[in-house]
């Protein structure tokens, strides 16, 4: 790597880990650093060591691994009343940011509701299947009360006492009565078509 090339790499090194004023290791920096600039990993680690040997940079040795940070003597230091604002700051940042993600959700709940109902288009559609199937269905109505013939309550009451006055001499119940009756009705039935047929 050429001296302008390392100076260069050092000069946003320095930059870089003074403007996010936090710890990296020499994998975190090329990483971050390494699409925009194209500082592959020895030069970054050359640029580190050199930095910190010049003390612009602090490094720190943890189990195998160096962490480097900016060199925290060069920031003025901060006191007691602006701790305090920075920690309102971000507890108003953090409520803001606990509706926001509310909001995010309730909108997202609100566009899945929506994508999943019909659109008028197709309830339209719906409705007209509908008042379709109501139309079609009145007319059976209307046919089946033309061709019947409704039983007045008077038909109704001779009809009731006929059976009172068969089941009064009848030896079974008022069930059989109506089963021997229906069996009755088909069997002369049968017997009418097949005389019917026959002829």
């Amino acid at each position: 790597m050429s001296k302008a090339k390392e100076a260069t790499a050092s000069t946003m090194i320095l930059k870089y880990l003074n403007v996010q004023n936090r710890p990296y290791s020499a994998q975190d920096i090329t990483a971050n650093l390494q699409r925009e600039h194209g500082f592959g990993k020895t030069a970054v680690i050359k640029a580190l060591e050199q930095l910190a040997e010049d003390g612009s940079i602090k490094e720190k040795l943890y189990g195998k691994q160096k962490v480097y940070f900016a060199n925290q003597e060069q920031f003025p230091a901060v006191s007691e009343e602006q701790l305090n604002k920075l920690d309102e700051k971000v507890i108003r940042l953090s409520q803001d940011l606990q509706k926001s993600q509310q909001a995010c959700r309730d909108l997202d709940a609100d566009f899945h509701s929506l994508s999943s109902a019909m659109t008028t288009t197709e309830a339209e559609s719906v409705a007209a299947d509908l008042r379709e199937e109501c139309r079609t269905l009145q007319e059976r109505l209307d046919k089946i009360h033309e061709s019947s013939s409704n039983v007045t309550t008077v038909e109704k009451e001779e009809a009731t006492d006929l059976i009172s006055a068969i089941l009064e001499g009848y030896p079974n119940t008022k069930k059989q009565l109506f089963v021997s009756a229906f069996l009755f009705n088909t069997g002369l039935t049968i017997v009418i078509e097949y005389i019917y047929n026959k002829s």
